[in-house]
């Protein structure tokens, strides 16, 4: 296999100064870089009014894991079709993730035992990202 990287890149139509913010509290995300429109080096003058400064391109940390995330350029975006999965060691780390993530969105599906995985749950957060919360386990399909 080839040094190949895949990571989500988020769009949040605006809106994602507040997603870091959330995400810092919900998850301990760890901003990596944040670099607003008013900071390209090449004038963008596409850019919707008041748009100077929204985010153009951010990075931060969850666990091992990183995310990319944007404002956009003044488009409302809609995310769908995808669910970011949250692997934790116990069920107190489930329970307090998936309650934090849950604030302000949809619980899809509570979190309880199945049969790969002591707790699984899935929930919608108040962005409309989508998040799967599962206890891991040592359960493999035969």
């Amino acid at each position: 296999m080839s040094d190949v990287t895949i990571q989500p890149y988020l769009n949040f139509g605006g809106r994602t100064e507040e997603a870091i913010e959330f995400y810092k509290s919900a998850l301990g995300a760890e901003v990596l870089m944040l670099m607003r429109f008013k900071d390209s080096p090449e004038p963008m003058p596409s850019l919707p009014e008041g748009y100077d400064e929204k985010i153009m391109h951010a990075s931060f940390r969850i666990g091992d894991s990183e995310i990319m995330v944007s404002d956009g350029c003044g488009d409302q975006e809609t995310l769908g079709g995808f669910s970011l999965s949250v692997g934790v060691k116990t069920e107190e780390e489930a329970d307090k993730y998936f309650a934090a993530l849950s604030e302000g969105g949809e619980v899809k599906m509570p979190l309880e035992k199945t049969f790969w995985s002591p707790k699984f749950g899935m929930v919608a957060d108040k962005f409309g990202v989508d998040w799967m919360v599962s206890v891991e386990s040592d359960w493999k399909p035969e």
